[in-house]
């Protein structure tokens, strides 16, 4: 059994390793990490095919990918705070504040909370986002991907990818902005 099972680990590697490392590779910042993110894929693959068989191979080592990739850009917590809080066109920066709130030199239970919380809902937001846009601000973002690189990848015009974005942040902030004023009030 042990060599059925380790026939099956290769020969779906074999199949899907390729395609897999480029699908990761088109959504993280470096090859580096794209590697990390395949090699815990393939882990987790290899640690469940003891316990139970999986049906549709492909798709769920793609679904597995994505929420790996998710998982590492909840953990950059560096970014996107301040693209989110620069003020409207209007001029109006009232949130300057919730930064403060989420970036303190200390690190107490209450603001590891606050952070939590506020990537919890960043990620929330996002998938209230069509996904044309919630992939731009991803990229734009968490990948410091520029909009130029963006083009290429997507074939999307630059003009394109910039309106997208700016709806994503609009949205964003009219959301952030919610948790902003549910923190601050107490």
């Amino acid at each position: 059994m042990p060599e059925e099972r380790e026939s099956h680990i290769i020969s779906t590697i074999k199949a899907y390793g390729k395609n897999l490392l480029g699908f990761i590779r088109k959504r993280v910042k470096n090859d580096a990490d794209a590697e990390d993110i395949l090699q815990d894929v393939w882990y987790q693959f290899s640690a469940l095919v003891n316990s139970e068989p999986i049906e549709q191979t492909g798709a769920w080592l793609y679904k597995v990918a994505r929420n790996k990739i998710t998982d590492k850009h909840k953990k950059k917590s560096e970014t996107l705070l301040d693209d989110l809080f620069i003020g409207d066109d209007e001029g109006d920066d009232d949130t300057s504040g919730f930064k403060d709130l989420l970036m303190p030199d200390d690190s107490t239970p209450e603001t590891e909370y606050m952070r939590n919380l506020f990537w919890e809902q960043l990620f929330t937001a996002l998938d209230e986002l069509p996904e044309e846009q919630k992939q731009v601000f991803i990229w734009q973002e968490m990948d410091d991907m520029t909009f130029q690189e963006i083009s290429e990848l997507t074939g999307v015009n630059v003009n394109t990818l910039v309106s997208r974005k700016r709806y994503a942040v609009l949205h964003l902030r009219d959301r952030l902005q919610q948790l902003y004023q549910e923190i601050t009030k107490y």
